[in-house]
């Protein structure tokens, strides 16, 4: 006879593992029997999920896992410090207060998360293949469990749930059957390549590092343990035939000088490993869903660009608002109890599960600079930091997630666009030479004002279109005309104003 559970999760990872163990935590009536399904219980060994922001840390407190943290050579997390090759600068940003990431070898942590949801009550973590879900005969449409390959048994084992939750990341298996093909397909810039620097020594310690490349992406750095540091190259495409030949001649030259060793003896020693850097807007699971029964969790469902390391925050935190609204369902199986907490879940998640995510590619567009335009914008933001303050500890508590408020994204990525114009026509600018001569720099001239005027209306404009796409995928895609209007009229007001007070 096959087995019947509440909840089914399928998958182990980060969403997975947390969610089980908060479903499984949260005060019922009743107890909640659940299982997750994980292809391999091994300690996997990937690039990603390294680095947890603050807000990411809050949450996980909120869940009670902060211990998933300890005991496993993580390294703390203060800030960040920004690199301008080109330039020969460098600005450090802190987080604000007292307030730390954490950053580790991804395989630690889920073992840890893995242990905390197999000691829940009522979870079972099995290791298994899904490889169908099972529809409801009588109407083909609702999800009501799912087939897998146990490890080491031949043939395929039913299980059955009053609801499917697919965790199983950013290559799922499930995500175009549950949401339909339409608007679900992730879109990938370039690739993060990466590898292992042992024992290299930071700019500033505890300072993740991300080096703005001439003629390139930009390159992230962040010790993992005491003596492993991840760093992460963005390549873009067409990728290069010999990539560790492209990193020795363009990339490493430009870093700054205490990691290039480190570098190098890991080019010779070990692999490279490679990651589409991907985005997912989110999509609206309740009323609006194609098949009832079953709903997607984390990078399943929805993902952003890796440079900030906003991903296991934003899946942490998506548990947090989604823990009590699944608690308050009497009957899971009941998809017309259901619906609301999820259209509910859909809309509290907002404020900063969007904010992160815009962030994160209007931030890479900005500096995986490939165009004029956006090499104005990358020189300015950076120029924006340099002034300290709030230009800083604004942009940085939106990073790490402790200020979750598009309203206040809006405005400091419009108050950059704005300065980078200005810097433009008051900032000393290199003056195009042989490349033998010592670089001259100089302020625009008077006659080279209407050049640049023009110039500027492109630059704001290029702004206005990284950034309009993202706010549009975010927030008004899915939402009726009357908050469509509200947020339209939001968004210009904040423009005007970083106009006027900028």
């Amino acid at each position: 006879m096959a087995d019947r559970y509440d909840v089914l999760i399928v998958g182990a990872g980060v969403a997975g593992s947390a969610l089980a163990h908060a479903l499984a935590t949260a005060p019922r009536p009743a107890p909640l029997r659940i299982a997750v399904l994980e292809r391999s219980l091994e300690e996997p060994d990937r690039i990603v999920g390294e680095l947890l922001q603050p807000g990411g840390v809050n949450a996980l407190k909120s869940l009670g896992l902060e211990s998933v943290v300890e005991n496993i050579d993580a390294a703390r997390c203060e800030g960040y410090c920004v690199v301008d090759a080109g330039a020969g600068k460098m600005v450090e940003i802190p987080y604000p207060g007292k307030h730390e990431g954490r950053s580790f070898h991804h395989g630690r942590l889920i073992m840890n998360l893995r242990a905390a949801a197999r000691r829940a009550p009522g979870v079972d973590l099995i290791e298994a293949t899904v490889t169908d879900l099972i529809e409801d005969n009588s109407s083909k449409r609702k999800v009501i469990g799912v087939r897998a390959s146990l490890k080491g048994q031949e043939g395929k084992q039913p299980f059955f749930a009053g609801l499917v939750i697919i965790a199983d990341g950013c290559n799922s298996n499930f995500r175009t059957s549950v949401l339909g093909g339409t608007g679900v397909k992730p879109t990938t810039k370039s690739h993060f390549v990466g590898t292992i620097l042992k024992d290299a020594v930071l700019p500033i310690p505890n300072r993740g590092t991300v080096a703005l490349i001439k003629g390139s992406g930009p390159v992230l750095m962040y010790q993992i343990s005491e003596h492993d540091t991840r760093i992460l190259i963005d390549v873009k495409h067409p990728v290069p035939s010999d990539l560790k030949a492209h990193i020795l001649a363009n990339i490493a030259p430009q870093l700054p000088r205490s990691v290039q060793p480190a570098l190098k003896l890991a080019l010779e020693n070990d692999r490279l490993r490679r990651m589409p850097n991907s985005y997912l807007p989110p999509t609206p699971q309740g009323s609006s869903s194609l098949k009832p029964g079953v709903i997607l969790i984390g990078d399943s469902w929805n993902m952003r660009h890796p440079l900030t390391g906003g991903g296991m925050t934003v899946a942490f935190s998506d548990i947090v608002v989604l823990r009590p609204l699944l608690t308050g369902v009497p009957d899971l199986g009941d998809w017309n109890q259901v619906k609301p907490a999820l259209d509910r879940w859909y809309r509290d998640r907002k404020p900063l599960a969007s904010t992160v995510n815009i962030l994160s590619v209007a931030l890479y567009d900005l500096f995986g600079a490939d165009a004029p335009e956006l090499e104005v914008l990358r020189t300015g933001c950076f120029k924006y930091f340099e002034l300290g303050g709030e230009c800083i500890n604004g942009p940085v508590s939106i990073l790490s997630a402790l200020a979750p408020s598009p309203a206040l994204l809006t405005y400091h990525f419009f108050a950059v666009a704005l300065y980078s114009i200005w810097v433009m026509f008051a900032h000393p600018q290199r003056v195009p030479g042989r490349p033998d001569e010592k670089p001259r720099y100089a302020v625009a001239r008077l006659d080279q004002y209407p050049f640049l005027l023009y110039k500027s209306a492109r630059v704001f404009y290029t702004a206005c279109v990284v950034f309009g796409p993202l706010l549009w995928a975010e927030w008004f895609k899915h939402v009726g005309p009357s908050k469509t209007t509200l947020m339209l009229g939001l968004v210009g007001s904040l423009a005007i104003w970083s106009v006027v007070f900028s």
